[in-house]
């Protein structure tokens, strides 16, 4: 991959999604919905702050992630369907195995 983020911005692969519930039921592509999960492939250099200082960003490459649904500019890159979001996108890093759940309030 040949994409460098700028900035506070990170290059994120959404993770693939259950394709059956619990009880067995299949779910058909078109009905399932995104994946709100995906690893950080790559992060810019981190957030330009007023008096001209660069913070770092809080997540690394290789990290999950849970994102908002809409959240994001979606771009192919060799053939690969990527996200293009800033860091203030994430919400939370999946820390261990488990995958995690988002419930809407």
């Amino acid at each position: 991959m040949n994409l460098r983020p700028l900035h506070d911005r990170v290059i994120v692969k959404r993770l693939d999604q259950e394709t059956k519930t619990a009880s067995g039921i299949v779910i058909p592509d078109n009905a399932a919905e995104k994946p709100d999960q995906g690893e950080v492939l790559a992060i810019g250099k981190g957030k330009l702050l007023d008096d001209g200082s660069i913070r770092a960003l809080e997540v690394k490459v290789g990290d999950r992630v849970l994102f908002g649904k809409y959240s994001g500019q979606t771009v192919k890159v060799d053939g690969n369907e990527l996200l293009v979001m800033r860091e203030e996108d994430i919400m939370a890093v999946v820390e261990g195995k488990a995958s995690a759940t988002i419930k809407a309030a």
